[in-house]
């Protein structure tokens, strides 16, 4: 699969911070692989129903996993994470602490109720708003924006020029995610992409859950749930 058309914007040639994004069939979540160019262990973010594909496509390039991070627990951004542990059983799984009772729980992570229940292995290492997550000679600085799931985070590559967000299903080109599951809530989310992501620079890349990339100064202007006066 093609790599993000932003990769060209991070790094120097020989160290810049790159990734692929795979794609599942069901729900068009986005996965992705990241890593250093050069080294051969990364890190996966989000690992939804195509573990296959994601495990094909680090075999294909002789990458070792590091890491499997996980921006919130809801079925499609977890049902890769009992098939990866099978094939990396040390590799850890690494959620915020608002959301690992989800990884066990098929009714609070949605799997029940779409019909499909599905049970994620436990969470190894937990992150909180603030923490700096190290691995794979990468940090991503966790931030929490609740709303669409209360321990949503996002993932901060603050070295990358420009700087690149792992957004999750927090925001989209051109929309935001869901508020009405059982720990949604609009405003919560609206006011921490502001709080959050709107305080970095315009250039800033967002790679959301779903769909394309988009970037911060985009949104500001466009987005119809955010540009204008809206809740602002």
């Amino acid at each position: 699969m093609p790599e993000c058309e932003f990769e060209r914007n991070t790094q120097s040639a020989d160290r810049r911070i790159t990734w692929d994004v795979v794609v599942s069939g069901l729900f068009e979540e986005n996965a992705y692989v990241v890593r250093r160019q050069g080294e051969r262990e990364c890190i996966i973010i989000d690992p939804g129903f195509d573990a296959d594909g994601l495990i094909g496509l680090l075999r294909r390039r002789s990458l070792s996993p590091a890491a499997i991070l996980i921006t919130h627990a809801h079925v499609d951004h977890i049902a890769g994470n009992a098939r990866l542990k099978e094939e990396w059983p040390e590799v850890p799984i690494v959620a915020g602490v608002g959301e690992a009772e989800k990884l066990g729980d098929a009714e609070a992570n949605l799997s029940g109720p779409f019909g499909f229940p599905i049970i994620s292995p436990p969470a190894e290492q937990l992150l909180a708003d603030g923490d700096r997550f190290q691995v794979a000679t990468i940090e991503l600085l966790a931030r929490q924006i609740p709303g669409h799931s209360r321990g949503h985070l996002v993932f901060i590559c603050e070295e990358c020029e420009p700087p690149v967000v792992f957004v999750g299903d927090v925001i989209f080109a051109g929309s935001i995610g869901r508020t009405d599951f059982p720990d949604g809530d609009y405003r919560q989310l609206i006011e921490g992409i502001r709080r959050v992501l709107f305080a970095l620079p315009d250039e800033t890349v967002l790679l959301p859950g779903h769909g394309p990339a988009t970037t911060v100064g985009h949104e500001k202007r466009t987005n119809p749930f955010l540009a204008g006066r809206g809740i602002w």
